[in-house]
């Protein structure tokens, strides 16, 4: 009783409603989703979804994907000089995205840059990470990731971190416009990745990631054929 006490301070009520009533319809109905390996979301933190960002639908879409009993478990890490610049925008990021803010100006020191980010994987949370650190202004890119990421797993070494492509978001909702164009859409879930202490070595293999799993998109147009498709017919 007292855990189900817990559980039930702990959610956000706005942000259940808001995905309730308006992402998950939404997200339904004007999205087509070509979603795999779904089974590889984590439950229970500490966790991070590791996904490349060309839309702020890529977040919405992300904890869309998490019932709403598991939601609130489910954090964003979002810029602070975008999601906080103003109270109504800063009161909406808080209460139905339930954002970690964090500071893009490079004044902080990453102790403090990263703390919202300590504290919600010491608190068993799923947190939504794009290490990328902004939005592409193209889904065609090489990845240039940085090493954020990293400061988080070498803290919290046992954190689950699960590499994800989106594809399609950025088309559905490109960066910079406000209406939302119906669009078919790929979220590829990749499988745990192992830790390591040299950061450079991570990023690649992070990116080696990203790559494999864009060949199982099939709103790119590259999608591997598989080796039964790739045989020659017996004439």
């Amino acid at each position: 009783m007292s855990q189900l006490k817990q559980t039930l301070t702990s959610i956000k009520w706005g942000k259940v409603l808001f995905f309730l009533l308006i992402v998950k319809p939404v997200v339904l109905i004007a999205l087509g989703l070509n979603l795999v390996n779904r089974k590889g979301l984590p439950k229970n933190g500490p966790a991070i979804l590791a996904a490349n960002h060309t839309s702020h639908l890529d977040t919405l879409v992300l904890m869309s994907l998490y019932p709403l009993s598991q939601l609130h478990r489910v954090r964003p890490v979002a810029a602070a000089d975008y999601f906080l610049k103003n109270k109504w925008v800063a009161w909406f990021s808080i209460n139905c995205l339930d954002i970690i803010p964090i500071e893009r100006d490079g004044k902080v020191a990453r102790e403090e840059l990263f703390k919202g980010c300590f504290d919600a994987l010491e608190n068993q949370q799923i947190i939504v990470f794009f290490p990328e650190g902004t939005r592409s202004l193209t889904e065609e890119r090489e990845f240039k990731l940085k090493r954020g990421i990293h400061c988080l797993i070498q803290r919290y070494p046992d954190t689950k971190v699960i590499p994800i492509i989106l594809h399609g978001l950025g088309k559905a909702l490109p960066k910079g416009e406000a209406l939302l164009v119906p669009f078919n859409c790929d979220v590829i879930v990749g499988d745990e990745m192992t830790h390591g202490d040299d950061v450079n070595e991570y990023l690649a293999n992070l990116t080696a990631q990203y790559e494999s799993l864009l060949t199982q998109c099939i709103t790119n147009g590259k999608m591997v054929k598989s080796e039964e498709d790739q045989q020659t017919p017996d004439h």
